[in-house]
């Protein structure tokens, strides 16, 4: 259900076929995160899913290695609240910081919540793709 959801959301973006099979396996959530506490849940009143994100601790850095939203929940401040959690989470993990690649289309949404471009880096899905790559500091702030 949670692959689907991230599906869902990248599709939003009008990436073709190609792209979305290529980009498949970036997609996927695995079991073994959920099973460690690794895997955010955004829920709606009536039980719905609305977005889903991933912290992955390395040291004292955490991936964001996935956030995403439901189409349909857009907009409607899930996203937020799951970066608010996955801060949260970052830093009950022992992280002082945390990266984000992030698909062009979520760069706004990003620096809206605070996080500081790098630089460009190379995609984890598509060879030959770069991304926008953002660090979000732990230590002195809550999210925008």
């Amino acid at each position: 259900m949670l692959t689907a959801l991230c599906v869902r959301s990248k599709a939003h973006w009008g990436y073709d076929a190609a792209f979305m099979a290529l980009s498949a396996a970036a997609l996927e959530v695995n079991e073994d995160d959920i099973a460690v506490g690794r895997v955010l849940v955004a829920i709606d009143d009536a039980g719905g899913v609305m977005g889903m994100a991933c912290v992955v601790p390395d040291g004292d850095v955490a991936d964001l290695d996935s956030l995403f939203v439901d189409p349909p929940a857009i907009g409607g401040g899930s996203g937020r609240a799951l970066f608010e959690a996955a801060v949260a989470l970052a830093r009950k993990q022992g992280a002082s910081r945390m990266t984000i690649l992030a698909d062009p289309n979520a760069a706004a949404f990003y620096e809206r919540m605070g996080a500081r471009y790098l630089r460009n880096a190379p995609s984890d899905a598509i060879p030959g793709r770069t991304l926008p790559f953002y660090e979000y500091d732990l230590t002195s702030r809550t999210p925008a």
